[in-house]
């Protein structure tokens, strides 16, 4: 007996992982499941991980969503943003969903898009994940070709950049070249716990206004 999507419960902070799902499979439970929804997925190679966020991975990403916008605001870099869209690529058997995303120097070749097929359009400049009970698909991101890797977990943020096929850990971002980013995002995301989002953005403008 073949299950139903609607028969598979994941409850905050779990995931589900699914084998031998076909590629076809994945995009008939991608158009079930719609775009307006609280799970999020990644597959690799038949598998597929149905994962729901908990409520402060979902503040979290919102955060630092709002302050990479700030920056490249400030910047007056172009930018197009994609929240967590599916980045997926039939030929490599690959698909994921980051928290949040970017578009910067690709910024161009999206513009007035909303879905992403990566056997066409560049993958985003900036995927940003909030890795609080699972794993970050580091693997599925290296395949794609996403340039830089933010992963946040309580410990505070760690930037992965693409070289050579692999990510290796940075202290720096390419995006925002000479701007201390660690510090500024695990900075401000505790303020935003500590002293509430509005006042630690204001204070986070000003810091730009101050420095940059």
């Amino acid at each position: 007996m073949l299950l139903k999507l609607q028969q598979i419960i994941v409850k905050p902070g779990q995931q589900t992982l699914l084998k031998d799902i076909s590629w076809q499979q994945l995009e008939n439970i991608l158009a079930e499941m719609g775009e307006k929804r609280a799970a999020r997925i990644s597959y690799s190679h038949g598998w597929l991980e149905i994962m729901v966020p908990l409520t402060e991975h979902e503040k979290d990403k919102e955060y630092i969503g709002e302050l990479v916008r700030i920056l490249l605001d400030k910047l007056q870099i172009d930018f197009e943003p994609f929240g967590s869209t599916t980045l997926k690529n039939e030929r490599s058997q690959q698909a994921v969903e980051p928290d949040t995303s970017f578009y910067i120097q690709n910024q161009a070749a999206v513009i007035g898009k909303n879905r992403i097929d990566l056997n066409i359009d560049p993958p985003p400049d900036l995927a940003i994940e909030i890795d609080i009970t699972s794993r970050t698909r580091f693997e599925n991101y290296e395949i794609l070709g996403v340039s830089e890797l933010w992963r946040h977990t309580q410990q505070g943020l760690e930037i992965s950049v693409l070289q050579e096929g692999k990510y290796i850990k940075s202290q720096s971002s390419p995006n925002f070249p000479n701007i201390p980013i660690v510090e500024l995002v695990n900075e401000y995301v505790q303020q935003c716990l500590t002293i509430g989002r509005s006042q630690a953005m204001r204070n986070f403008r000003d810091w730009v206004k101050n420095n940059l």
